[in-house]
């Protein structure tokens, strides 16, 4: 069973600021020959890679709410021009979509697991996709999604 990350989308005020983000940084890889992943630097590596490796999502929190999550592709561990570890998420350039789900403000990132884990959008009709991004985030907010 896969394990994932989440994380707070710092800077990010909607699902379309993840969304361009991404693809900027999707065009920049391309445009150096590289593919187009997108990555994440953070401080603290995960020691269950192989779990997070095997189907593992970064899933992001945006004003609150769980809303969005990237496939994990790999995790890339370095040494900063600091002297301090680090590692690479590398992330695919597809952003899916999830039920929103409220989540308290934390600091870096935590694991998640698959029960945890807010289910993909897509999987629970297209009525509810379809809404606007601000209609489902209140109807999460007021438990009706």
């Amino acid at each position: 069973m896969a394990l994932h990350l989440i994380k707070l989308c710092v800077g990010a005020d909607s699902l379309q600021d993840l969304r361009e983000w991404v693809a900027d940084r999707s065009l920049t890889a391309i445009a150096a020959g590289l593919q187009p992943h997108s990555t994440h630097t953070t401080r603290m590596v995960p020691k269950r890679v192989e779990e997070l490796l095997d189907g593992g999502s970064l899933y992001w929190v945006i004003k609150g709410q769980v809303t969005a999550r990237q496939p994990l592709l790999d995790i890339v561990t370095f040494t900063g021009g600091d002297g301090i570890g680090r590692c690479n998420l590398v992330l695919g350039p597809e952003i899916i979509e999830t039920v929103p789900q409220p989540k308290r403000p934390f600091q870096g990132w935590r694991y998640l697991t698959q029960e945890d884990a807010p289910r993909d959008l897509g999987a629970i009709g297209d009525d509810v996709a379809s809404m606007p991004e601000d209609l489902r985030r209140e109807l999460a907010e007021l438990g009706l999604l």
